[in-house]
């Protein structure tokens, strides 16, 4: 039996070990945060943190034996998230050949300067449910390993443990994307983007065949 204040610290560490991580979710967010506005990069966070804050109490709950149970699921989430990670991959390797410049003190949401203020939200959006929800390794991370984590701390001290994941998310994602933003005098020149896709450019693509044959 684990006490509540140990089991919500184990739940911290446990969850930071995971997400502090370099991954397409962490790659988009930090891309964000470096050029977007507040009010675009807010959602993104409040997106991913709450959606491993769902998936986590998912798998303290239980669902994480529903997943395990139905294996085909997870083989179409892997097969439309490999699509969606090689596809974004290959856009950030094109944008490396064409790298932009982002002037510090110009709010823009991209580094080829703003566009529309509802067209950026809806887009970076959609982008995050798609890296958080298409990604295969978020449910065995959060819903399966988690969740097993969890429930071995004692029925009471489960949800400390939990709650101690879901904080770690919160921190994590906050400080990524507010965190960012302070890399902005240095993504004021081309090359420093030009760098920075072609990492995105490498890790996505990796990811995204990494699905796709199934390792």
């Amino acid at each position: 039996m684990t006490s509540p204040a140990l089991a919500a610290l184990l739940g911290l560490a446990t969850g930071l070990s995971l997400i502090v991580a370099i991954g397409a979710q962490n790659a988009f967010v930090l891309r964000l945060g470096i050029a977007g506005r507040a009010k675009v990069i807010a959602p993104v966070v409040a997106i991913c943190a709450l959606s491993d804050a769902v998936l986590i109490s998912a798998g303290v709950a239980g669902i994480g034996a529903l997943i395990q149970a139905a294996p085909v699921a997870l083989i179409v989430i892997r097969v439309i998230g490999s699509g969606f990670l090689i596809v974004y991959g290959l856009m950030a390797a094109r944008r490396a050949f064409r790298p932009g410049s982002l002037d510090p003190a110009d709010d823009v949401t991209n580094p080829r300067g703003a566009g529309s203020d509802t067209s950026a939200l809806r887009k970076a959006i959609v982008t995050a449910l798609a890296f958080t929800w298409l990604n295969p390794h978020v449910y065995l991370d959060t819903v399966l390993f988690l969740g097993s984590v969890a429930n071995h701390q004692g029925p009471d001290a489960r949800w400390f443990f939990a709650a101690g994941a879901v904080l770690g998310s919160f921190l994590w994602f906050s400080a990524l994307g507010f965190g960012a933003r302070l890399l902005r005098p240095v993504f004021a020149r081309p090359a420093a983007w030009r760098v920075l896709d072609g990492i995105i450019a490498v890790v996505m693509v990796a990811l995204g065949v990494h699905l796709a044959v199934g390792m």
